[in-house]
């Protein structure tokens, strides 16, 4: 069966942000498995790598859609502060613009009460509008100074009311609409899920442990890539200090397979990054929540936001705007506390700690762990970030 991921050539990408695509064919394919599920013995049924790539498929979909909920969760928080902040501005300029009017209207009843005909400040009482008051130029010239002093500061008041007002009425609109981004994102998430639940349902015991040892082959190949990778760094590690005792300099690049550009070496940097996996270690064994950012459960990014936050480095919340958070280097100038993202749609991310291996959130039904991060081979790793 065809590979679920599209080949790509050896060597480093290029970080950036792609649009995710939630692939449909992951449900007709569900379907299906719910017909073949319940055939009898005679009746073909889906290979157990067929069953794995059709989990992982789901997981990956329910991952992207997590994604997009923290994306929108984040952006309707902002959101919504922005409204309740221009609210609270209405609310205080429609005081002063009832101030700015009771001020006209005592101007309006003294006229009255003197006998004049018309009341010039009465005039702008009845206005709607500023423009509506600008065009009452006649009257203006009758008024005396205090008079459209008052003036003035009534259509200062009921400009900026009316703008503030128009605001919140935009900020109002565009938060419904990232209210609705939220409630789709939760239920793809949600239906990703169920159906992964569902598919695994169906095997039975013995087709559970079949998949439970492909599995366990997946970990064994893994593993061996993080050694390799691990081998190659000592290496690297090796000719640097070997070229620095000669006086050959301590070039960051030196022995790479990748990019020479790569940031030299920073104590600093060092020094984050041991705090950021100092907090990630202690979060082993906490569950992976979707949309969860601690303290008792992660998603993937957000573990990665919680520790680089814990060594005093911002991240943003999403995948998508993390892998744009620092420098990209190649796989095999990899370093602690780098971050290391996964699949064309950028939807994973872990901390490498070294030696070819990260701490991660998985997937729903797992704990933060340390894992090879050739977890889900060689062609799943996107990009590796130096985020500080």
């Amino acid at each position: 069966m065809a590979s679920h991921r599209k080949s790509r050539t050896p060597g480093p990408r290029v970080a950036g942000i792609r649009t995710p695509a939630l692939a449909t064919a992951a449900l007709t394919s569900v379907a299906l498995l719910s017909q073949t599920a319940d055939a009898s013995p005679g009746e073909d049924r889906p290979s157990l790598e067929e069953v794995e790539k059709k989990v992982g498929d789901l997981y990956r979909q329910a991952e992207s859609a997590t994604e997009k909920y923290n994306a929108a969760k984040e952006k309707t928080t902002k959101q919504r502060k922005r409204v309740d902040t221009l609210l609270d501005d209405v609310a205080k300029r429609t005081q002063k613009l009832n101030e700015a009017r009771s001020e006209l209207g005592s101007y309006a009843a003294a006229q009255y009460r003197t006998g004049a005909g018309m009341p010039d400040t009465a005039t702008f009482l009845l206005a709607e509008t500023p423009q509506d008051i600008f065009d009452q130029r006649q009257v203006l010239d009758r008024m005396t100074g205090r008079q459209k002093a008052a003036v003035d500061d009534y259509v200062t008041q009921q400009t900026e009311t009316m703008k503030k007002r128009q605001e919140a009425t935009e900020s109002l609109r565009t938060l419904t609409e990232t209210q609705g981004d939220l409630k789709t994102a939760k239920a793809t998430v949600q239906k990703k899920l169920a159906d992964a639940r569902e598919l695994l349902s169906k095997l039975t015991a013995e087709e559970k442990a079949r998949l439970a040892a492909i599995e366990k082959r997946k970990q064994e190949e893994a593993a061996r890539k993080a050694a390799e990778l691990a081998r190659q760094q000592a290496e690297q590690e090796q000719a640097r200090e070997e070229a620095a005792q000669q006086g050959g300099g301590t070039s960051e690049g030196s022995g790479s397979t990748g990019s020479t550009e790569t940031p030299p070496a920073d104590s600093s940097y060092g020094t984050k990054a041991e705090k950021a996996l100092a907090f990630a270690r202690a979060q082993i064994g906490k569950p992976y929540v979707w949309g969860a950012t601690g303290p008792g459960s992660y998603d993937c990014s957000g573990l990665t936001q919680a520790a680089w936050k814990a060594a005093g480095v911002s991240l943003p919340r999403t995948t998508y705007d993390q892998v744009n958070a620092g420098t990209t280097v190649p796989v095999s100038q990899a370093r602690p506390g780098d971050l290391v993202f996964f699949y064309d749609d950028v939807t994973h991310v872990g901390i490498y700690i070294g030696n070819g291996m990260m701490i991660h959130a998985p997937k729903p039904g797992t704990y933060v762990r340390e894992e090879s991060i050739y977890y889900d081979g060689d062609s799943a790793i996107h990009s590796i970030v130096r985020p500080a």
